[in-house]
């Protein structure tokens, strides 16, 4: 899980920014991404794909990389940002964000699966976040910070079951659509969504 940054710890290079994003395919809500920089000699077996880990275990972890990360920054597209210019685009406008906020500015990026237009060298990953630590542990910060914005959706509108599928289009979700209508969250460009839009 540390073969691409020590790969460029052997360079020399000292701060390395792992990005990652979550929340492409939902149909409401914003595209969440994190930047982590995490200190040379930093290793836990634990931090691993977001994906692969329960919510108990995302929560647990969330709050250890916040404690040992040399810096985190979040970015972040409304959907209204992803209607007007794409998810791709809105992912890497996010992307970007996200190193902005970083209170030191990294030497080098690994992020999953995509290039940024920045002006920091950078390594794109296929499947990033299984494959490196920092890319792994910035899954869990932007995987906790968006689930925690649908919990409270959630809340305002329970209907949805926002709490359960995080926004995806499950039976429940586009059944409450149909019943209820769409949020101003929704994605307008989305399927279902775009459809019942144009209708």
């Amino acid at each position: 899980m540390k073969e691409f940054e020590n790969e460029l710890y052997n360079k020399g290079i000292k701060y390395i920014a792992g990005i990652d994003e979550v929340g492409r395919g939902p149909l409401i809500g914003p595209v969440v991404t994190a930047a982590v920089i995490l200190p040379v000699d930093y290793f836990d077996e634990r931090i691993q794909d977001s994906k692969k880990l329960t919510e108990k275990k995302r929560e647990l972890l969330y709050d250890v990389i916040m404690e040992n990360a040399l810096s985190v920054g979040i970015g972040m597209s409304s959907n209204e940002v992803i209607d007007d210019i794409n998810i791709l685009e809105a992912t890497k406008k996010a992307m970007i964000e996200a190193v902005n906020n970083l209170s030191i500015k990294p030497e080098h990026l690994l992020i999953d699966a995509v290039k940024l237009d920045i002006d920091i060298p950078q390594t794109s990953i296929i499947k990033g976040d299984a494959k490196s630590l920092s890319i792994a542990a910035a899954s869990i910060i932007a995987k906790v910070t968006r689930d925690r914005m649908l919990i409270e959706l959630d809340k305002k509108h329970p209907e949805y079951d926002f709490k359960h599928n995080k926004g995806y289009g499950t039976k429940k979700h586009i059944e409450a659509i149909n019943k209820y209508g769409i949020l101003k969250e929704h994605r307008k460009s989305f399927e279902p969504i775009k459809s019942i839009v144009g209708k």
